[in-house]
């Protein structure tokens, strides 16, 4: 095994939040000028960021955790470990229901970080605590 293929150590949730927070400031978001960062850390020990992206024909703008995840699947990692999110406002920014469904078919079990911007965390576990009973790719197989 090369340096190049050895897994990096993971990281501390720290550095996630703070790519998240970085991440938040490249939002676009127009419409409703509240912006998303978000942070996915996968297996390996990469980390890939994402923004959300708005539209204005509103269906067609992304969150900023799709953005994440695809980028890391774009990578060639479909494990991630966990993800933070950073929002604008005072509370913890979960994601929507939309990302819950899509990151649940990656990582049931994803550690989810969120926060908003004055910097109050929670810590949960997707499937858990967010989606329970979430409908996955196990369901389709027979």
């Amino acid at each position: 095994m090369s340096s190049q293929d050895r897994a990096l150590p993971p990281p501390s949730d720290a550095e996630l939040l703070d790519i998240a927070r970085a991440a938040r400031t490249t939002a676009y978001a127009p419409y409703s000028r509240f912006r998303v960062g978000a942070a996915i850390a996968t297996v390996d020990g990469r980390i890939l960021s994402g923004a959300n992206v708005e539209n204005a024909a509103y269906p067609a703008g992304v969150c900023a955790e799709r953005v994440a995840a695809s980028q890391a699947v774009v990578a060639g990692s479909r494990d991630f470990s966990a993800i933070a999110i950073v929002g604008d406002g005072a509370g913890p920014c979960t994601p929507c229901g939309m990302c819950r469904q899509f990151l649940y078919e990656f990582a049931p079990n994803l550690r989810v970080l969120a926060s908003g911007e004055e910097g109050a965390v929670r810590a949960y576990i997707l499937g858990r605590d967010l989606l329970p009973d979430g409908f996955g790719p196990r369901r389709l197989r027979t």
